[in-house]
């Protein structure tokens, strides 16, 4: 009996231990590294767009994400220029990593001619929908959902902060990129707003700083794109710049100071 005793115990100390080594083996592996795609349109050394990919950074190590251990980044800088743009959006495409980040309305169409698989994250997009980019703000569809810039309706709200800034201005020149759907969409936006103001707004179409003088944490956890609503900001904050108002020789008036969020003296 006591032979069969600890033959038995041999055994369940036996299977126990073959059954341990596969469990600890599981548990001494590495986490799975998560491999995310940036896509900016600008220069390696623009200050506001390095500051813009450090809090992009910051961001993921609030959410448990450390680069090297269970994150790791590939950030192309495609500067503004189309063409360039079209090949590193390719290139990233290319890598089919677990998720690409995207900066802007000029690099998300390019990402989806490259891929229609990868799930692609935008930011600062005027409108998703009327570029095409998305079904519908709440159910995006495809491979794309993002954070949207703003409302077009904001436009008409700058001309109405502009019509009690200067009431006499009765022209007004739009800057707008023919080249995106979002300009033509909100020029339209600030025109039904212009009509009711009896102003008149003239677009001009700029692509480069030359012709303006001569004028997320989600999808790498599982989640689809398809199924993440697009974002719209929740909070608008009014700016005024009293010096530049002063050398155009406008008086803000004080119930529209009083309304700002921020005053530069």
């Amino acid at each position: 009996m006591r032979r069969h005793q600890l033959g038995r115990r041999a055994f369940i100390s036996l299977i126990g231990g073959a059954t341990a080594l596969p469990l600890a083996a599981r548990a001494q592996q590495p986490e799975r590294v998560r491999r995310v795609g940036v896509l900016l349109n600008a220069a390696a050394h623009d200050a506001e767009y390095q500051a813009w990919v450090g809090a992009f950074l910051q961001g993921l190590a609030l959410s448990g994400w450390t680069i090297g251990r269970n994150v790791r980044i590939n950030t192309h800088w495609a500067t503004s220029n189309a063409a360039d743009i079209r090949r590193h959006a390719a290139e990233l495409a290319a890598l089919a990593p677990d998720v690409i980040l995207a900066h802007g309305d000029s690099t998300v169409g390019p990402l989806l001619a490259a891929t229609r698989t990868v799930p692609i994250v935008f930011t600062v997009v005027a409108d998703p929908v009327g570029a095409g980019l998305v079904d519908s703000l709440a159910r995006p569809g495809g491979n794309v959902t993002g954070f949207m810039l703003f409302e077009y309706s904001l436009g008409g709200k700058w001309l109405e902060l502009l019509k009690q800034i200067a009431a006499g201005v009765r022209r007004v020149a739009v800057l707008r990129d023919p080249a995106l759907p979002s300009g033509t969409g909100q020029f339209a936006a600030i025109q039904a707003v212009a009509l009711s103001l009896s102003m008149e707004v003239i677009p001009i179409n700029v692509r480069d700083a030359g012709e303006i003088e001569r004028a997320v944490d989600r999808i790498l956890k599982g989640e689809k794109p398809a199924d993440l609503p697009v974002q719209a900001p929740t909070k608008y904050e009014t700016v005024l710049n009293l010096r530049t108002a002063k050398a155009l020789g406008l008086e803000v008036p004080p119930t529209l100071l009083a309304r700002s969020d921020e005053v530069i003296e």
